[in-house]
């Protein structure tokens, strides 16, 4: 594996007259758990969705583990951007089985996934009955049926309670501990301090800060600092 399971070389979208992401330059560690940070609007998610393959870029690279991007690299990448697309009337078994028959995956690969998220007792229960928190676990149940070696959640916790937050944040640290990549997107400083060991603050569209996370940082000072453009 690559010192860099993501870097990206003057990434820029352009949606007719409007530029939502301009030439921005990631640099994702193998292992770690990265923070993506901005308001809401500031090209989060659009930069997510280029990595994914769901948005192709205006120009700019994309390297995927020390190589140029194709969608073969979607084998490796498992995502949950905005809400899980969950079958309704499906149990947590069945709406895995869907797409592990797509993925060409055994049954033995649900039980383990499962059981990492935490819902494999949840029997006949459909998942229009679960909790948004239940229903963020099976999506990213779903993201983890390829065995990722990069996973992508696009604000995981909107919605959530706290104790689903803090089974989430569990979560992340565990995929980490498995030599799992992720980058966690939020607007939610709290949330990314506890559990990222990088971060990227993006702002209209700039990527304005990249670094190590440091012990005891004042994170809210060092974001308004940045997109304040107090900090380069």
């Amino acid at each position: 594996m690559s010192e860099y399971i993501v870097q990206t070389k003057k990434l820029t979208k352009k949606f007719k007259n409007q530029l939502a992401v301009k030439d921005v330059n990631l640099n994702i560690k193998s292992g770690k758990i990265y923070g993506l940070l901005g308001p809401n609007g500031a090209g989060k998610s659009t930069t997510l969705k280029m990595l994914t393959g769901l948005l192709h870029p205006t120009s700019g690279e994309i390297y995927f583990d020390g190589h140029p991007w194709t969608r073969n690299d979607l084998k490796d990448i498992g995502v949950l951007i905005e809400s899980p697309a969950l079958y309704g009337n499906l149990t947590a078994v069945e709406n895995l089985k869907v797409h592990a028959k797509l993925l060409n995956v055994s049954d033995r690969r649900i039980e383990e996934v499962l059981e990492i998220v935490g819902l494999k007792n949840t029997g006949k229960k459909r998942a229009s009955q679960f909790s948004l928190g239940m229903k963020q676990r099976l999506g990213i149940a779903i993201a983890l049926l390829n065995n990722p070696k990069l996973l992508i959640l696009d604000e995981p916790t909107n919605g959530l309670d706290p104790v689903a937050i803090q089974e989430l944040r569990d979560m992340i640290r565990f995929f980490a501990k498995e030599g799992i990549t992720v980058i966690l997107s939020s607007h939610i400083l709290s949330e990314v301090q506890q559990v990222a060991d990088y971060i990227g603050i993006i702002n209209d569209g700039n990527l304005m800060y990249e670094n190590e996370i440091k012990k005891d940082e004042d994170l809210e000072s060092l974001f308004m600092n940045v997109i304040t453009r107090k900090i380069g």
